[in-house]
């Protein structure tokens, strides 16, 4: 056999072998395209296009802020018009968020929160911009907005590209669309604070990943706005890798028998400031950004610029299922150099009565952490004061150090309550929507952190783990002092 007869032999192999890879993959995509017609019907919501929504190709020259708050005013009075004015007779009910009778739409709470908001004093201390997460809207910052207006600072918190009016439109944004919309605000920001003054960026979640990437692009190009401090709320710096696949769903879902693949879930929506329904394609956007961000990352720490990188203040649950908090660690912290830096990391209830209970997959994560030494960031535990309480203390393991001081907290874990979760971080237990508010509950008002329902497992199309999934942090007033003492 010559050399030239093996070549074509081993070509023809990996030829082969690259089609029956093919060949696999497309045969498990087409199971899940069959498997997502079982799915629930898409409803008006998921299929309607909503105009005019920003996105990165409007931002030129002369641009502003009041534009995008133009284009977003007539994009809710579409949202009015497309949606809510033509919803179906069978979806009339009073869990629908789109329909105008329910107890749950927008403008039947307190304010639509979906929207835009800023808080303004008379004489701002320095501004704040504050970026929700994925599938989210600007109420879920309000609680950590007003944090900050009460100590006299401006505060802008924009309804990012996508968000706040109906899940079928994080089908047709970018991640880029969202950096766009964050360098306008931090513009406007800086319009009505001045040059002068501290300018301080958090985000949580998705919100969480974008400050970090504007922060460190801004590390990067003197011309930007650099912010004075980053304050971060379960920030999306990891997710599974599973994400990696998010964007294969494109090979069917094109097809109009297969479209609801491009779904990782259809649910109904009675949540009036949160989506329930999320496509893979935003799911695919996170990741590409998370990957972009991680990268930067690794970039600057190469390049020694990740030392200007400004104070970095992190408030995490150990246990996420939504983002991998131990990625935080090893792909932001680990990497960075001592500047006042502090991880706050909420443990799980460690009452002995919970721990038959709980999962101890966390817990490798915890004793690393612990066993690091001198580390270039201070971290604290919020964990239980002894396994025979349901009273808190804060561990704090000092920046350089292995010293740790304990600090006892009025508070405690309330009563059936194991974990934190990822959605429960940036709510104080006051809020009447998410929080623990019995006392709303029994005026009848419509309190979703205190949805209980009981019957038989497999009855609801709302996965029972999600009602379930806490709603509100019980030590929001410890995360609010930290915030303040930081300041």
């Amino acid at each position: 056999m010559n050399v030239i007869t093996c070549g074509k032999r081993i070509l023809n192999g990996i030829i082969a072998l690259i089609g029956c890879l093919v060949a696999v993959i497309f045969t498990i995509i087409l199971i899940r395209g069959f498997d997502a017609r079982r799915m629930p019907d898409l409803k008006i919501w998921h299929t309607t296009r909503l105009t005019p929504e920003f996105n990165a190709r409007d931002m030129k020259p002369g641009f502003t802020f009041e534009d995008y708050l133009r284009q977003e005013e007539r994009l809710f009075e579409n949202l009015t018009v497309l949606v809510d004015q033509r919803i179906a007779r069978e979806d009339q009910h009073i869990l629908n968020r789109y329909f105008t009778g329910s107890v749950c739409h927008p403008d039947r709470q307190e304010k639509n929160w979906n929207r835009t908001f800023e808080l303004s004093p008379k004489h701002p201390k320095g501004g704040v911009l504050l970026l929700h997460g994925l599938s989210d809207s600007p109420y879920s910052m309000k609680a950590l907005a007003h944090i900050f207006y009460r100590q006299g600072y401006y505060v802008l918190v924009p309804r990012l590209p996508g968000h706040g009016t109906i899940p079928g439109m994080l089908m047709r944004v970018t991640w880029k669309d969202w950096v766009a919309a964050t360098d306008l605000a931090v513009q406007h920001v800086r319009s009505v604070t001045g040059p002068d003054l501290p300018f301080f960026l958090g985000g949580y979640s998705n919100g969480g990943l974008i400050a970090v990437y504007y922060t460190l692009s801004s590390v990067n190009d003197e011309s930007m706005i650099k912010p004075k401090r980053l304050f971060l709320f379960s920030p999306a710096i990891g997710i599974t890798r599973f994400a990696a696949f998010s964007g294969w769903h494109r090979a069917l879902s094109f097809i109009p028998y297969f479209e609801k693949i491009a779904w990782e879930s259809i649910g109904p929506e009675y949540d009036p400031f949160k989506y329930n329904s999320f496509p893979k394609i935003a799911g695919h956007q996170l990741y590409q950004m998370i990957q972009l961000t991680q990268k930067m990352i690794d970039q600057s720490k190469k390049d020694g610029k990740l030392e200007r990188l400004p104070p970095v203040q992190t408030f995490s649950s150990v246990v996420d299922s939504t983002v991998l908090t131990p990625s935080l660690v090893t792909h932001l912290y680990n990497r960075l150099a001592p500047n006042g830096h502090e991880l706050v990391l909420f443990d799980v209830n460690r009452f002995s009565a919970l721990e038959p209970f709980i999962k101890d997959r966390h817990e490798a994560f915890l004793n690393s952490q612990k066993g690091a030494s001198s580390l270039p960031y201070a971290w604290t535990l919020i964990t239980n004061q002894t396994s025979d309480t349901l009273r808190v203390v804060a561990e704090t393991h000092n920046t350089g150090s292995d010293a740790i001081t304990l600090e006892p907290l009025n508070l405690e874990w309330p009563r059936g309550v194991y974990s934190l979760s990822h959605v429960a971080i940036p709510f104080s237990p006051e809020d009447p929507l998410y929080g623990n508010r019995e006392d709303l509950k029994k005026k009848g008002l419509f309190v979703l952190g205190m949805v209980e329902p009981r019957g038989e497992k497999g009855v609801l199309e709302v996965p029972a783990d999600q009602l379930m999934r806490l709603r509100y942090n019980p030590f929001f007033t410890y995360m609010e002092r930290r915030i303040m003492e930081s300041m």
